[in-house]
């Protein structure tokens, strides 16, 4: 089978792109750019306000900022006293649900602050964000108890918790902002696997996944927010606004398990 999440596969003769759903095909005499792509795959979904339809072959599952300064005792979070254990809710459900589309064939992409460590490309007001009173860690600067480099590409501060593991397949992308989309690829690799519907998991819920999200739906993506997948150190009130704001203006809401179920119905 040609999963669209495992470019690395062999492709057949010819064929230019990474992913089948896209890609063209090329002879001496001529280029096909109508080359069929694999069949729809449907599933539905019981989500809010609406139940859902997708194509799970055109479908991708965005995971975003479950690290270690945000969900791991002596990351950033910790550091400067916020609550790290709450951003830690998802990963059991993940832990669950990360076979389930893998096997399914739904792409996972995992999107994650990996900055520069120079901070080029960084400008003041996002370094304020960090730092906000001009002292204390900041962006880039090395944790107390470790030495790791807040959110710096390759530090352990920026790595994907110890429990959530990537796997060869899967896609990562480095963000630098609050929204995944801003100055990256995100969007191109989404487009090259042909994706129209994308499932949101991670932290924070009412900041870098709600800003993800939402850029998303602008771009013209079906968007599914996975509740018990995203977790937020903020009030409670935070999460009830984003969650609101998804059905009304944005997308819908499920959870992993309506997602697993929707992923394992399909396939039977």
């Amino acid at each position: 089978m040609d999963h669209a999440s495992n470019p690395s596969q062999t492709m057949p003769a010819g064929a230019l792109g990474a992913f089948a759903q896209t890609r063209w095909h090329a002879t001496e005499s001529l280029v096909d750019m109508a080359a069929p792509a694999p069949a729809p795959r449907l599933a539905t979904l019981d989500s809010k306000p609406q139940k859902v339809r997708f194509d799970m072959g055109r479908s991708a599952l965005v995971i975003i900022d479950m690290q270690n300064d945000f969900c791991t005792k002596g990351g950033w979070v910790d550091h400067i006293g916020g609550d790290y254990g709450a951003d830690r809710a998802p990963i059991a459900p993940l832990q669950h649900l990360l076979p389930i589309a893998r096997q399914s064939g739904v792409p996972v992409i995992w999107v994650n602050w990996g900055n520069r460590a120079d901070l080029a490309n960084m400008p003041p007001n996002q370094l304020h964000l960090y730092k906000p009173k001009g002292t204390g860690i900041g962006l880039g600067e090395a944790l107390p108890q470790h030495g790791a480099r807040v959110l710096q590409k390759d530090s352990w501060a920026a790595a994907v918790v110890d429990e959530l593991q990537i796997e060869p397949q899967d896609i990562c992308v480095d963000k630098y902002r609050i929204s995944g989309f801003w100055d990256t690829p995100l969007d191109s690799i989404l487009r090259n696997l042909g994706t129209r519907t994308i499932f949101f998991a991670g932290v924070n819920t009412d900041q870098c996944v709600m800003h993800t999200l939402t850029d998303a739906n602008f771009l013209g993506y079906g968007c599914v927010m996975l509740t018990d997948c995203c977790a937020t150190s903020s009030p409670a009130f935070c999460t009830q606004a984003s969650i609101w704001n998804v059905k009304k203006c944005y997308g819908f809401v499920a959870d992993s398990l309506q997602f697993a179920d929707a992923l394992t119905g399909a396939a039977q």
